[in-house]
């Protein structure tokens, strides 16, 4: 009979180490499981993402060894859609923690549900006399309060953030920790019991931990340096800018409607823009962008006005729009060039 899953309490001494017992129990495939890299690779295809094989393998790994997984690489080459193919490949719930400056416990693990202890509280205040009704002396009195108290610190007064409800489902999950570089460093210190063993420490509950590990995914895009504590628990993965193939096989599984020789062209004319000095390159969300307003716009190939007319989807300043525009006809002849003989 499989193990049951769900979510158990500990306290906070006696208790074997969740890491341990990862690393002493045989691995088990899960039903959507990937039992190789290539179907990883076919997996996330289904779901419309298009990996490299760095990025399957690295999935692949994290899910064997059950290891998060850190995800690094400028802004619209993927790395949240990577987390959002992966849950909707293997049928599992994701969990988003959006980080920003100043998220705190609070927010990103638990609170107490202080409405509700205090509406507690005036329960306990209008039953008072008959909870103390058998005490003889104060002290007494003073212990049954005591034992009572304990209730208002107890679960069901907890309410569950973001990092506490991956850990609470039972069948797992996909939670993504997303833009990790935009917290504070001390909300790292936060994560690193998570990360590591699957499990949180809450004072007065001790240890919860999850039998079935979320898959965790954590983006980042280099805004701050990141502690080396918490990319020691972490797979590392960088996505960059993708190579041309790539980049036209992902526009062909995301826009429908695109000829290969259109495909080929503003790709090859996106990879030549990406050659420029420019405050922000335009990335693989960009490219996407493109390709359905060229297709919207009834394109057939590219031409200096059209190019032109719709050069601010690629670019977001005024700045790169003025120096990528002179450069216009010349990349287009290239990207013409490199599509015949490509």
């Amino acid at each position: 009979m499989p193990p049951k899953r769900g979510l158990f309490f500990a306290g906070n001494a006696g208790r074997t180490s969740l890491k341990q017992d990862l690393w002493e129990r045989p691995f088990v495939a899960e039903q959507k499981a990937s039992t190789s890299i290539e179907a990883v690779e076919s997996g996330l295809a289904a779901q419309g993402y298009i990996a490299s094989r760095q990025i399957a393998t690295a999935v692949y790994l994290s899910q064997q060894i059950e290891k998060p997984i850190l995800v690094e690489g400028p802004a619209g080459v993927g790395k949240t859609e990577l987390a959002k193919a992966i849950a909707a490949w293997r049928g599992m719930k994701m969990i988003r923690l959006q980080c920003y400056e100043g998220l705190d416990e609070a927010k990103a693990l638990y609170e107490w549900k202080y409405a509700k202890q205090l509406l507690y509280t005036q329960i306990l205040k209008d039953k008072l006399g008959e909870v103390l009704g058998g005490a003889q002396t104060l002290h007494d009195a003073l212990n049954q309060l005591h034992d009572f108290g304990d209730v208002f610190f107890s679960k069901e007064f907890v309410e569950p953030r973001p990092l506490l409800q991956a850990l609470e489902q039972p069948g797992g999950c996909v939670l993504l920790i997303d833009e990790i570089d935009k917290s504070d460093a001390e909300f790292e210190s936060l994560l690193l019991e998570i990360l590591s063993d699957f499990q949180v420490t809450i004072p007065e509950l001790g240890t919860v931990a999850a039998i079935t590990p979320p898959t965790v995914i954590l983006t980042s895009n280099s805004e701050r340096d990141l502690g080396d504590a918490l990319k020691r628990r972490c797979l590392h993965l960088h996505i960059g800018f993708p190579e041309q193939r790539l980049e036209e096989r992902i526009v062909e599984s995301r826009v429908s409607g695109i000829s290969q020789a259109l495909r080929r062209q503003m790709v090859g004319f996106i990879h030549e823009i990406r050659s420029l000095d420019l405050k922000k390159l335009p990335s693989v969300s960009e490219t996407i962008d493109w390709a359905r307003v060229l297709v919207l716009l009834q394109a057939s190939e590219l031409d200096t006005d059209i190019v032109k007319d719709t050069l601010n989807v690629l670019l977001k300043y005024e700045a790169d729009i003025e120096a990528a525009t002179p450069q216009v006809t010349t990349f287009i002849a290239k990207a013409a060039r490199s599509n015949v003989f490509g």
